[in-house]
């Protein structure tokens, strides 16, 4: 497996706000490697402080996949952060466990071969907790069955994004990838089409697309887009009809409109 340690700025200070989703001290952070690792987006650690424990958890971490950032010096602020005793480790959680792509990919295999017209979102390195949260609830209550997120570059479960999704969170099949493009090849292998968000006016338009078959719906970051490598990986490019000069939505709107058009066509609604 790859190294997927990174150092922070030389020198620089990483100042970390209190919030729900971290946790700290060497043992609080280990057991949540060995007991919950689904639910650990990312592992911080002060570089000069070193143990057999400290590097016990890199090497938890690294053979699951968990993003490890090392940095120079490490600081909590906010309400309470004088208190804490961090020893030089913090580890940011998720409020909800996190189902294996494996898992995933296998259901949404199993209900294609029953018939099923199964609808996937992939966030792509989404990166604001508001509109991850949004997603999700929107995800869910237009019937998608799962939400795929990236490792790397993606907003974590926190607090915030559970609070946005209005509890759709504890609803819903939610995963992680290192790698989006080969889980998107795994999906088309599973027998779905692959549907590309996009501000393109060559792409597809949203109203003249059949979503009346086996899909996976990719949505990108709130700045970039999709990546390149990710949009290549797309069967059909699709872009949704604008008035006006705005050429654009937001992220967790533009989501909203295509999963509730998937969903209008598989329902046969008006």
């Amino acid at each position: 497996m790859r190294d997927i340690r990174k150092e922070h700025k030389p020198g620089a200070e990483k100042r970390i706000r209190m919030s729900d989703d971290l946790i700290w001290g060497v043992h609080p952070v280990l057991e949540a490697l060995l007991q919950e690792p689904e639910r650990v987006q990312e592992v911080i650690l002060h570089r000069e402080r070193r143990s057999g424990k400290l590097d016990e958890i890199v090497g938890i971490a690294k053979a699951k996949g968990i993003r490890t950032t090392l940095v120079q010096s490490l600081r909590l602020t906010g309400e309470g952060a004088a208190e804490v005793r961090h020893q030089g480790v913090l580890a940011r959680t998720s409020q909800t466990a996190l189902l294996p792509f494996d898992d995933l990919l296998k259901r949404f295999a199993a209900q294609v071969q029953n018939g099923e017209m199964p609808r996937l979102i992939a966030c792509d390195s989404l990166q604001d907790p508001h509109n991850l949260g949004a997603i999700i609830r929107s995800a869910l209550a237009s019937g998608t069955v799962g939400v795929i997120l990236t490792r790397e570059r993606s907003a974590p479960l926190s607090g915030t994004a559970v609070k946005a999704s209005a509890g759709a969170v504890s609803h819903i099949d939610i995963c992680q990838v290192t790698n989006l493009v080969a889980a998107l090849k795994k999906i088309k292998e599973a027998g779905a089409w692959v549907f590309g968000a996009v501000k393109d006016g060559a792409a597809q338009s949203l109203y003249a697309t059949d979503f009346r078959l086996p899909a996976c719906v990719v949505v990108g970051s709130e700045g970039a887009g999709i990546r390149p490598l990710v949009r290549r990986e797309c069967d059909i490019l699709i872009s949704i009809p604008m008035a006006g000069s705005l050429d654009s939505l937001n992220s967790s709107v533009a989501a909203a409109v295509i999963l509730f058009e998937a969903m209008r066509q598989n329902t046969g609604s008006p």
